[in-house]
């Protein structure tokens, strides 16, 4: 296997809701809208499944500070947009308080089938998340990559959740969303491949019997992307605030590079059973940062800034050539602030102290969503 050092690119999607800024529900996007949003920022636009969620994608970057740049402006435009029909969006992984049954999926061929295909599962797609490209050019590298790295997608999933409330209720999750997106076929952790040729033959036979028509519709929480040659990760919830996002873009690409820097001596990430991995996934869904994940090398749970501290260390010389330790240091913010299901709840928690309604409370954090998408613009 080649030991050429990838481009590690990288490229960042995120999806939005669109909400009324007086009622604060949610909203379908306009004809209108999505037009002028495409006039302005071409192929970096699109609708989602559900007519009330919008999709951004940056280009290829560099670095996180290309990144920043490139999502700042995607997210201005599409707020300022946005405010012209009285709609404001928010990244977060849920609405508060909206029905899915109140919903109505974007009348396009894909989305038709979609529905025709998922039937009832795919009717509660009222989940909004955010995915990240990093360019790893060799495939065989890429599929080797993957199995170490599905290691740390709970520690990933911890820093990101933002979707603790589902239907006017608090779930008691820190992440709720892949609970309904677990319901969907071809979902979860990844598989432990041995090649790519093993990854072609499996999404092949899948093609051949007419299953999926492509390994677009394999939906694993980090996979080799169908379209780039890249590694996409996309265990995360979306998140408010753009500096949190860049952070854990920050946070894949430097991965990714250390994982390939240990195989240039030798080495690798020790790969645990897929089994061991979905209780820390677990544990990073229902608890976020608040109770630890397990050391499968030490067999015991560590608090979760013991972990960050630890992984930041050894990613210190991938920040560094990566030009992204400011942003990988931001970690510490985002342990000393909590995640945004943690603000969500505090927002809650105020405004019933403060004696509002249930209700009212819920759209105190839609408010509060609002205005943490302009946070860092």
């Amino acid at each position: 296997m080649s030991l050429k050092e990838p481009s590690f690119t990288i490229g960042v999607e995120e999806e939005y809701l669109l909400v009324d800024k007086d009622s604060l529900d949610l909203a379908p996007a306009p004809d209108g809208l999505m037009d002028a949003c495409k006039a302005e920022l071409e192929g970096q636009v699109s609708p989602e499944f559900l007519s009330c969620q919008i999709e951004i994608g940056t280009g290829v970057c560099r670095t996180v500070g290309e990144a920043r740049e490139d999502l700042k402006r995607l997210r201005s435009t599409v707020a300022r947009v946005a405010g012209q029909y009285n709609l404001a969006p928010i990244a977060a992984s849920c609405h508060p308080f909206s029905d899915w049954r109140d919903q109505h999926h974007t009348d396009k061929d894909r989305y038709n089938a979609l529905r025709d295909d998922l039937a009832g599962v795919v009717r509660r797609m009222l989940i909004c998340g955010m995915h990240v490209h990093v360019g790893i050019d060799n495939a065989d590298r890429r599929i080797d990559l993957m199995g170490q790295l599905r290691y740390f997608l709970p520690h990933l999933l911890a820093l990101s959740c933002s979707s603790p409330f589902w239907q006017g209720e608090d779930t008691g999750l820190s992440c709720y969303r892949l609970t309904v997106f677990d319901n969907l076929p071809r979902t979860g952790l990844p598989p432990n491949m041995d090649s790519w040729s093993t990854y072609e033959r499996s999404v092949q036979a899948m093609t051949d019997v007419g299953v999926i028509e492509d390994a677009s519709k394999v939906w694993w929480d980090l996979r080799p992307s169908s379209r780039f040659p890249t590694l996409e990760t996309r265990i995360c919830d979306v998140t408010p605030r753009l500096e949190d996002t860049l952070t854990l873009a920050a946070l894949i690409q430097a991965l990714t590079r250390m994982l390939w820097r240990l195989s240039t001596k030798n080495q690798r990430w020790r790969l645990y059973d897929r089994f061991l991995i979905e209780e820390n996934r677990w544990r990073a869904q229902r608890y976020g940062m608040s109770a630890g994940l397990i050391d499968w090398g030490r067999r015991e749970i560590v608090p979760f800034a013991d972990l960050m501290e630890e992984l930041l260390g050894l990613l210190q010389e991938d920040a560094e050539a990566l030009s992204s330790a400011q942003e990988i240091e931001n970690v510490m913010n985002i342990l000393k602030s909590g995640n945004s299901s943690d603000r969500q709840r505090a927002v809650y928690n105020d405004a019933l102290q403060a004696e509002y309604s249930q209700s009212e409370a819920l759209r105190a954090v839609v408010r509060h969503l609002t205005e943490e998408f302009h946070v860092d613009l």
